[in-house]
């Protein structure tokens, strides 16, 4: 850990914090999030500007994820994914747990493989023969 990432007594604010380990892409992000209800300190929900330090309990909810996790740094400064992963500790259950959902998503998409968006030439055409048919 670097100079700027300090344990024990330091404390920062809670959308920094979640900016800092990349858990959204923008510190609004992260402030709609914990508006919203999407983030949770010890159990309960919080406002932004909450100080948190190293030890604090953490629930985030993102789409469908969830993260269950403990502070173990703060830094002030957004570092690479690699370092900014040394900033908590997530816990086994969240882990497995969220992979699994990861994986169940990928197979789900694979099972359909024809749940696109816009037709391609050759399905258009098949659909207007068909409602052309249907018109007849």
């Amino acid at each position: 850990m670097s100079a700027n990432t300090a344990g024990g007594d330091a404390d920062l604010r809670l959308d920094k914090w979640l900016w800092a380990a990349r858990f959204f892409k923008t510190r609004r992000q992260a402030v709609e999030a914990i508006n919203g209800g999407k983030v949770q300190i010890n159990g309960q929900r919080t406002k932004p500007g909450k100080a948190i330090q190293a030890g604090t309990h953490l629930v985030i909810h993102k789409g469908s994820l969830q993260w269950d996790l403990v502070v173990k740094g703060i830094s002030r400064q957004r570092r690479p994914a690699s370092e900014a992963a040394l900033l908590y500790e997530e816990s086994e259950a969240s882990r497995l747990r969220r992979q699994a959902q990861v994986q169940e998503r990928r197979e789900s998409g694979a099972a359909a493989p024809g749940a696109r968006g816009r037709p391609n030439k050759r399905e258009r055409r098949l659909i207007q023969r068909f409602t052309r048919k249907a018109d007849d």
